[in-house]
């Protein structure tokens, strides 16, 4: 049973921010200081990612554990309206789960952050295995255009 009455829970979950969350916040600052741009919150890409260089066709979206039915939270659910909260979670990971395979199928590289890979002690290594994925899309990328340059060149 919950702690909290029903009116009170509803306050409380309804001042979680979708955009702009403190993890978004961390890891924006991170990859800016790096000197990565980058795009937030693109309408025009499938499931809008949190971040986005579509040059690169990279996608980033940084997931809330919670929110995502990440398994870092084990069994951790609500104990109170078990049958809603389930639902919901299952319902985010299958849209989750489309989104990442039609992106991928269209050519997109989708790097997923969990809120957990940014507590302290993993943020850093974390962050540098995320610019070492980004900065392999570059160079993949460089080379395709160089090739596609190359024979229009020839041409």
């Amino acid at each position: 049973m919950d702690s909290v009455s029903k009116e009170k829970r509803h306050e409380i979950m309804s001042r979680i921010k979708a955009k702009d969350t403190s993890p978004e916040l961390k890891v924006r600052r991170w990859l800016f200081s790096s000197g990565l741009r980058y795009r937030k919150f693109s309408s025009d890409i499938l499931g809008k990612p949190d971040l986005s260089i579509k040059r690169y066709k990279l996608a980033i979206f940084i997931n809330g554990c919670f929110w995502h039915g990440h398994q870092c939270l084990g069994e951790k659910r609500p104990k109170s309206n078990v049958e809603f909260w389930s639902e919901k979670i299952r319902k985010n990971k299958e849209r989750d789960k489309r989104i990442i395979e039609s992106l991928e199928s269209d050519g997109w590289l989708v790097i997923n952050i969990w809120e957990c890979e940014l507590k302290k002690g993993k943020f850093d290594s974390r962050m540098n295995e995320i610019l070492q994925q980004i900065n392999m899309r570059k160079m993949e990328t460089s080379r395709k255009k160089g090739e596609v340059n190359d024979q229009n060149h020839l041409q």
